[in-house]
């Protein structure tokens, strides 16, 4: 199967996190298919690769399966056949170029020494996967990394490749807050203590965290995606829910804006007389930090490859990734890079005209659908030569 076919074959067979059971089988054929020793169920459905060609250093490459509960819109001939669940985020495109690029490697011994273990990873999409694969001895299966390497695609022109070094993507923490409050008929306010009102009232502060607590050179965000109450228009509920999430590059300000929401939710129940609300912590990203010696070493190997024209410093990106969990493990240098995916002629238009944020779709949008080449061949030879930049012999 070639891996346009592949990628076809994975887009329209999504599945959700920890449930990858067929895309890690996949994944684990092609490994084997290529030569590699293979170890399958690492932190449920995680699949890794290791290939051994001599002395010299360890790469590790990773790529992330899951899909998300997204309902498809894209009008392909491949869309998704699973209702509700759509590979919006791009995971199809990563699993596809890391099983090429281990053939390519598998087949090209002669031209590289050392050791390259293929990582395919569960659960991206709910911050769980590369702790999970962690935790269940990945590096007791394989062998220690002195680097890791990956990429994203994202809504660039294809062909363009990015790197930021430092914090490269934000970190993000989902975060469920309940505001208690006392019950009762919306005809007689002053027998209750209205959750909805001190909701409304946390929401509004919120927004004063990055605008009033933050420095202006620091960027992050707060944003309240859910806000749920009540049953009939003339009840006031006994309870309001809000979802939010936030990011921030630097742990020092993803603590500050955490200690203020709680702050902020505690003071202004307190403010109502309410029971204490409860705060409970959902997903949660870590800082991803590009090694800024290592960004250089793989961004130089691809300049020379691609061309200067196609490697360009993206900055932070706000989306968030688990894979730095993968070289933090073992205290080794991470290198992860966006891959472009957006058809080149349709973003010069959209970026021409202003309108790239309404014309680009961007992951996670029902109509991300990255463009198959020359996406593919790239994100393919964007691992390859990573990996005989750092395997030279």
């Amino acid at each position: 199967m070639t891996v346009d076919d592949l990628y076809r074959d994975l887009h329209t067979n999504p599945e959700l996190s920890f449930e990858e059971t067929r895309t890690a089988g996949i994944a684990a054929v092609g490994l084997r298919t290529a030569g590699f020793d293979v170890i399958e169920g690492i932190g449920v459905t995680g699949v890794a690769g290791v290939l051994r060609n001599g002395d010299g250093p360890t790469v590790l490459l990773r790529a992330d399966m899951d899909a998300l509960p997204v309902t498809e819109d894209t009008g392909l001939e491949y869309a998704s056949s699973a209702p509700g669940v759509m590979h919006a985020c791009g995971h199809d495109v990563h699993v596809a170029c890391l099983v090429g690029a281990a053939r390519e490697l598998a087949a090209t011994r002669a031209d590289w020494s050392g050791t390259v273990v293929a990582v395919f990873q569960p659960a991206e999409e709910v911050g769980r996967g590369a702790q999970a694969m962690l935790d269940d001895g990945l590096f007791e299966k394989v062998p220690v990394p002195d680097v890791v390497l990956g990429q994203h695609v994202g809504p660039a022109p294809a062909g363009l490749i990015g790197a930021h070094s430092g914090a490269a993507f934000a970190s993000a923490d989902s975060i469920d807050i309940t505001v208690h409050g006392r019950g009762g008929h919306g005809s007689r306010p002053e027998t209750t203590i209205d959750p909805i009102v001190i909701a409304a009232a946390i929401v509004g502060r919120l927004q004063t965290i990055v605008a009033r607590e933050i420095a202006p050179q620091e960027t992050s965000v707060v944003t309240v995606g859910r806000l749920a109450a009540g049953t009939k228009n003339n009840i006031i509920p006994e309870n309001a829910e809000i979802g939010l999430s936030m990011r921030a590059y630097s742990d020092e300000v993803r603590l500050r804006m955490l200690a203020a929401i709680e702050r902020i939710t505690r003071a202004e129940s307190a403010a109502s007389g309410a029971p204490e609300p409860m705060i409970e912590f959902a997903e949660s990203f870590p800082v991803t930090v590009n090694d800024r010696v290592a960004t250089e070493r793989t961004m130089g190997a691809f300049r020379s490859a691609f061309g200067a024209e196609a490697v360009i410093d993206p900055g932070p990106v706000s989306g968030s990734e688990d894979v730095g969990l993968l070289a933090t493990a073992v205290d080794a240098p991470l290198v992860y890079w966006i891959l472009g995916g957006a058809h080149p002629e349709t973003y010069l238009r959209a970026a021409n005209a202003g309108t790239v944020d309404r014309d680009i779709p961007s992951n996670h949008s029902p109509r991300f659908a990255p463009e198959i080449q020359p996406t593919l061949d790239r994100g393919v030879a964007a691992l390859v030569t990573a990996s005989r930049e750092w395997l030279r012999r």
